[in-house]
């Protein structure tokens, strides 16, 4: 039993404490609450380590450090702690990413050695729905993408992922991973999609599903049917779906300066409940 005020990587039997710590607040932490379920603590299986911040010998903070660097329910504490275990075994992430108090702490004690970061988006309004759309009418042909349509599907999953993020996910491994974990979610019936005559017209994902919540990203429109309100109906589509489907509580983070995005996830039906930070290296 550790009795003083301390960090530590957590090991496969400390399973348990962790997931309580996740499941305290099942919405903000619904992305690594999703891998833990199913990958358990085990570093190789995880893709990174978690570390737990104790206090006086009970596990009350969290830090997923893999490709993200994810602070969990952090105490201010914690933060310094995690930020001093971060700058001694350096940087190994693509992004810094979590709810926007203790994120911005975190990357202001990591930036003079981290730094300078690619782009940083302070404020992601979080944004929650637990009902279909009562004022949006869902578009009935956004439907699950198959499985031999990924070759449909990803060239507009490549364009998202490089209009969200700045660059390219082909990049550096020519897109293998990025490829898998899209075939991993359409294999889900997680993936989907309007598809008009063959082309991609709209198209989102349920990333991260736990028996509480669940996360939507990658929301796309194609660039030629912006405007004509398809991204609300569409989402008013994967709405329905992740509430008949999936978990009762529906969730997404959004860039604050895209207002019109804000707007029509308003309109559908999606409520801004706090803010996530990210941190793009």
């Amino acid at each position: 039993m550790l009795t003083q005020t301390t960090t530590r990587v957590l090991e496969p039997a400390d399973l348990g404490a962790a997931l309580a710590v996740l499941e305290s607040a099942p919405v903000e932490n619904a992305f690594v609450t999703a891998r833990v379920r199913i990958a358990g603590l085990d570093p190789w299986r995880l893709g990174g380590e978690m570390w737990g911040w104790y206090t006086e010998g009970r596990l009350t903070s969290l830090c997923y450090s893999g490709a993200n660097l994810v602070p969990i329910c952090a105490t201010p504490q914690a933060v310094r702690a995690f930020a001093d275990r971060a700058r001694r075994t350096g940087r190994r992430c693509s992004s810094i990413v979590g709810p926007a108090g203790p994120t911005t702490e975190l990357w202001r004690l990591l930036e003079p050695s981290w730094g300078p970061a690619r782009d940083v988006r302070a404020h992601q309004p979080l944004m929650v729905a637990e009902e279909p759309s009562a004022t949006v009418a869902a578009d009935p042909l956004v439907r699950r993408v198959r499985k031999d349509e990924m070759e449909t599907i990803m060239p507009a999953c490549v364009a998202m992922f490089t209009e969200e993020v700045g660059v390219s996910p082909l990049a550096g491994d020519g897109g293998l991973l990025y490829q898998a974990r899209v075939a991993e979610l359409v294999a889900a019936g997680r993936s989907f999609a309007r598809i008009d005559d063959g082309k991609v017209v709209f198209k989102a994902e349920i990333g991260a599903a736990t028996r509480q919540a669940c996360q939507i990203q990658g929301v796309w429109v194609a660039p030629e049917h912006r405007g004509k309100g398809l991204s609300e109906t569409g989402m008013a589509a994967v709405l329905q779906y992740a509430l008949a489907d999936v978990a009762p509580v529906v969730s997404l983070y959004v860039n604050d300066y895209n207002t019109p995005a804000r707007a029509a996830y308003r309109r559908v039906g999606f409520r801004e409940t706090g803010a996530f930070m990210s941190v793009l290296f």
